[in-house]
């Protein structure tokens, strides 16, 4: 007889890699936001002190953001299969982009710190082994191209839109223009 332990195996390994895949997807949406902010003044003041933090307060300011967005998942789930659909996407998409935007910046400025905690680097270690592993297998790299696909439509369709735009102001410019020298 099957274990119940072994049935939900699958269920989580498909909520596993969707899991996965949509952060990608929104990882690939936030890029320009990312980018954008660290071009600010306030931001680079900002990435100097949180680069200046010593280990455990860099493990602090990584962890609080974490422990606040993360469940933000679960509760948009159930907004959306409780009759409120727009709230709960409103909320999935807001909490991403923050986690996202916060989260992963704030990691990356303090790698190296937050790998210098034997508990922070035995997690780290562990979840992205299991990451590696969920990354190799068919179902995973099945929902990776799907992604990647809808990035692929996404930047062509943005660059669709903004050339037509571009194309629209040249219009504009050269109407202008022709309206000067008569």
């Amino acid at each position: 007889m099957l274990m119940f332990g072994e049935a939900v195996k699958p269920v989580l390994f498909v909520v596993a890699a969707i899991y996965i895949a949509v952060d990608e997807l929104f990882s690939f949406a936030t890029q320009p936001i990312v980018s954008w902010l660290a071009r600010q003044d306030f931001a680079q003041r900002l990435h100097r002190w949180i680069t200046s933090l010593p280990p455990y307060p860099a493990l602090a300011f990584f962890l609080v953001p974490l422990i606040i967005l993360e469940p933000v998942k679960p509760v948009a789930a159930y907004l959306a299969a409780s009759g409120h659909f727009a709230a709960g996407a409103v909320l999935f998409v807001g909490g991403e982009v923050l986690k996202l935007v916060l989260v992963e910046r704030l990691f990356l400025l303090n790698k190296r710190k937050l790998l210098s905690i034997a508990a922070f680097a035995w997690c780290y270690h562990y979840i992205s082994a299991l990451r590696g592993w969920l990354e190799a297998t068919a179902v995973f790299r099945a929902s990776r191209r799907i992604a990647r696909r809808i990035e692929a439509f996404i930047r062509d369709l943005t660059e669709r839109w903004t050339s037509a735009t571009d194309r629209n102001e040249t219009r504009v410019r050269e109407r202008v223009r022709s309206g000067r020298a008569r």
